[in-house]
């Protein structure tokens, strides 16, 4: 579990991404015959539920293709639930402080780490595999933290201290907001933000990811040195493509997406 993604970032290259908002398994079957090193399923924003987790999961069977899910909240159900099914780590959203991310590790790990409880599901082929996993899980989990307030980037370094981060995830577009550019993906100040958070994550042996929203952009991250690149998102790929083409044919659109 998660052996390829982090031999990438302990190597210090790119390992690139897809983030999942449909409940179509297909998308993860052929996120792993691409190659792709991870995707992560979005249960926070969209109808996504356990069973399309599952889905994921299974799909990505067979493959080196990390399964991370951003659950809808911090609390202890969802993240519980999404690794219970399978999953192989959390992307958790809107952490502000240090406390918050050391309390999200406690629902993550087993103890002595956290307190999460011993389940029967997929992860752990349903009993059979119970032992092997539950041994390994706390060392082969990934718990990924963003970072996308204000108040978040204000508390980085007590964010970056604690011990159990894999690595952190950067969203500019809440950043944004936070900051009162409601509605742009790189408000005032928040490119020179993002590059700062990376260079302090790395200072500490961390790896920072991103959401890129061009091939341009994606090859922009990779040379700045960020660790986990998302190419987008399956829906908004889809829409990029149709709008290219039928914009090459001749058709009026304003296709946007933004990622």
């Amino acid at each position: 579990m998660n052996e390829a993604l982090r031999a990438k970032l302990a190597a210090n290259e790119t390992a690139y991404g897809l983030w999942v908002t449909s409940e179509a398994s297909a998308v993860t079957e052929i996120a792993g015959a691409l190659g792709l090193d991870w995707i992560c399923v979005d249960m926070e924003h969209g109808y996504l539920d356990y069973r399309a987790i599952q889905g994921h999961v299974t799909a990505a069977r067979g493959t080196d293709l990390t399964v991370l899910v951003r659950p809808p909240s911090q609390e202890l159900e969802p993240i519980k639930r999404a690794l219970d099914v399978g999953a192989h780590g959390v992307i958790v959203p809107l952490v502000n402080t240090g406390d918050e991310v050391r309390a999200v590790s406690q629902h993550v790990y087993y103890p002595p780490l956290g307190r999460r409880g011993i389940g029967g599901e997929r992860s752990v082929t349903w009993g059979l595999d119970l032992t092997r996993y539950v041994r390994g899980a706390n060392q082969d989990l990934l718990f990924v933290p963003m970072i996308e307030t204000q108040t978040a980037y204000d508390n980085l370094d007590d964010i970056l201290s604690v011990s159990e981060i894999d690595a952190v995830f950067l969203g500019p577009a809440d950043m944004s907001a936070s900051r009162g550019a409601v509605g742009e993906w790189e408000g005032p100040g928040v490119a020179e933000i993002n590059l700062d958070i990376l260079a302090r994550a790395r200072e500490r042996g961390i790896s920072a990811g991103i959401v890129a929203r061009s091939t341009y952009e994606a090859i922009a991250r990779r040379d700045q040195g960020f660790g986990m690149v998302s190419l987008g998102s399956d829906l908004g790929l889809m829409i990029r493509q149709i709008g290219s083409m039928t914009s090459a044919l001749g058709r009026d659109n304003l296709v946007h997406s933004w990622f």
